[in-house]
């Protein structure tokens, strides 16, 4: 058996409730990949578990901090380490839940980025570069420095692109060169790794519906609450979906409607890039992919449970399947 079990997919797939059975069946543990349901107090707009998910199969990895903190992919590699040694003493599959890709990623492959600390001051002058030149301003910067990450990046991930500044300016290597280096070491886990997708249409239909149920839910209350209970919320955590969004509309710069068809479109394009690194990840043949539309979930559930408790065998289950196209 191999050391842990990922499930993967786009935002709104239907992780959650394969999830769930999923763990009851191989005598798992949920540990969750996804990098806003660390927050506590965010719960409706990151889809976390609810209380009674969580009584149903433990959960771990959630509401780690307070919505002001900021928090690293390296701290996340460390905790996520621990509880896997954790469950594994216990006798406990660890299954890792989540679309977050550079989580999985971190986990599985390493972290080779060294711990920097956020440089106030470049961000403060890049930023402000940024709103008097355009993004792209900021965005030439980075190609000059680091051409590989630039050609990756959209000069309107603002975030990212001086992350990437700010690691050359700090170290004097590029982050393309870590991510080589990371590329170059073994896996630190074995895992079995599974995919659910279903059509592009269908995901998207399903995320505008998702996002009506969070609403409905008391989405901007909660997102109020945030509002009027602290000062500062971190960068990363304002930059959540649906959160960016209505506070926007609750400091008076857009409406609620436009929030909303705004929460919606950058959904949309957030699944549309968790589908391109799931094709990567399917052509490369490093994951197994399970189509929900052509698929029920009781057939999806037995090939998994086979293949992870050795009675199937993982790779000739692979090749027997035909292409999947999503």
């Amino acid at each position: 058996m191999r050391d842990l079990v990922v499930l993967t997919g786009p935002t709104a797939v239907g992780k959650t409730d394969l999830s769930l059975e999923l763990a009851n069946q191989i005598k798992g543990e949920i540990i969750s990949v996804d990098s806003m349901q660390i927050y506590q107090e965010m719960d409706i707009g990151t889809a976390k578990a609810t209380a009674e998910e969580q009584q149903r199969v433990e959960h771990h990895l959630l509401d780690l901090i307070k919505p002001t903190e900021e928090y690293s992919l390296a701290q996340f590699q460390n905790d996520c380490d621990q509880k896997i040694a954790e469950l594994q003493k216990r006798d406990r599959l660890p299954l890792l839940v989540g679309g977050t890709n550079l989580y999985i990623r971190a986990v599985l492959a390493g972290f080779m980025l060294p711990e920097i600390k956020p440089q106030l001051a470049l961000r403060e002058r890049l930023e402000n570069l940024a709103d008097q030149s355009g993004t792209e301003a900021v965005h030439d910067i980075l190609t000059e420095y680091d051409p590989q990450t630039a050609a990756k990046l959209h000069p309107n991930d603002l975030r990212r692109v001086i992350r990437a500044i700010e690691i050359y300016k700090a170290t004097g290597k590029t982050k393309s060169f870590y991510k080589e280096q990371q590329q170059a070491r073994p896996p630190r886990y074995s895992a079995y790794k599974f995919g659910l997708v279903r059509s592009r249409e269908m995901i998207y239909q399903r995320i505008n519906q998702r996002v009506e149920l969070m609403l409905a839910r008391g989405l901007l209350d909660e997102v109020r609450n945030l509002k009027n209970k602290y000062d500062n919320l971190s960068d990363t955590a304002r930059q959540a979906l649906g959160y960016k969004e209505l506070l926007s509309y609750l400091d008076g710069q857009i409406s609620k409607t436009e929030a909303v068809r705004l929460i919606k479109k950058r959904s949309r394009n957030f699944a549309k890039r968790q589908l391109t690194w799931l094709r990567r990840e399917y052509r490369q043949g490093k994951i197994f992919i399970f189509n929900l539309e052509k698929e029920t979930r009781a057939d999806i559930l037995q090939v998994m449970t086979a293949i992870i408790k050795g009675d199937s065998d993982y790779e000739q289950e692979y090749k027997k399947r035909s292409e999947i196209n999503f």
